[in-house]
């Protein structure tokens, strides 16, 4: 009889060991959950202040490239320079575009893609930036709307967009409309997800609005 009480003992242990077993992994993989929240939460809020704080500094370089200066750097160590001035009036957006589309110039704004022209150039230019920061209004964009792109020497290139679509880089790669010139604004896609970049991208086209091309302001 005491043998069965002291198996029965035993058993009883093992259950209550399980469970709090059990309930530790559980209280563990939340708190490891909610960890990795305030990671990716930290990291976006990282790249949020960076890029935007960023626009003061280039604002004071664009505006030394309007007065004259060449590949103005906005800070000592920066490997890139503004190239032009990016503006949606409809959305209230306003900024300064950078040479180069790497990693880290689109951490701090628009890149213009090197392998495109400029406005006014007779081709197709190509702009980038991340869909969480800069692009991010790319969502609610709509045909019709004005794009208005300022060049260094003043003038300014107005655009109409005329077509949205989502593209997969592995399959149609990112290939210039077949229009002679024109303006493509490129960011990842879908918008607001904290999974690594993936193969789409959400592309927005535009064309010369004829009635406002090429104003010196």
């Amino acid at each position: 009889m005491k043998r069965i009480l002291a198996l029965r003992h035993d058993d009883l242990d093992k259950k209550l060991d399980n469970k709090e077993s059990r309930a530790l992994l559980v209280n563990l993989s939340i708190i490891a959950l909610l960890l990795i929240g305030f990671w990716n939460f930290g990291q976006g809020a990282y790249i949020y202040a960076k890029a935007y704080l960023a626009q003061g500094l280039l604002e004071r370089a664009w505006q030394q490239t309007l007065s004259g200066e060449t590949e103005v750097r906005p800070w000592p160590w920066a490997d890139t320079y503004p190239v032009a001035r990016l503006r949606v009036p409809s959305r209230n957006i306003d900024q300064v575009v950078l040479s180069g589309a790497t990693g880290r110039t689109l951490a701090f704004g628009p890149g213009h893609m090197l392998a495109s022209t400029l406005p006014g150039q007779g081709g197709v230019t190509v702009l980038s930036a991340h869909r969480d920061t800069h692009f991010g209004f790319l969502r609610n964009v709509r045909k019709g709307e004005e794009i208005v792109v300022q060049l260094a020497n003043g003038q300014e290139h107005m655009f109409t967009v005329s077509d949205m679509r989502v593209t997969d880089v592995r399959e149609a790669g990112l290939t210039l409309p077949p229009q002679i010139e024109g303006l493509v604004l490129i960011t990842c896609y879908p918008f607001n997800v904290i999974a690594p970049t993936g193969p789409l991208r959400y592309v927005v086209s535009a064309v010369p609005n004829v009635s406002g091309y090429a104003l010196n302001p």
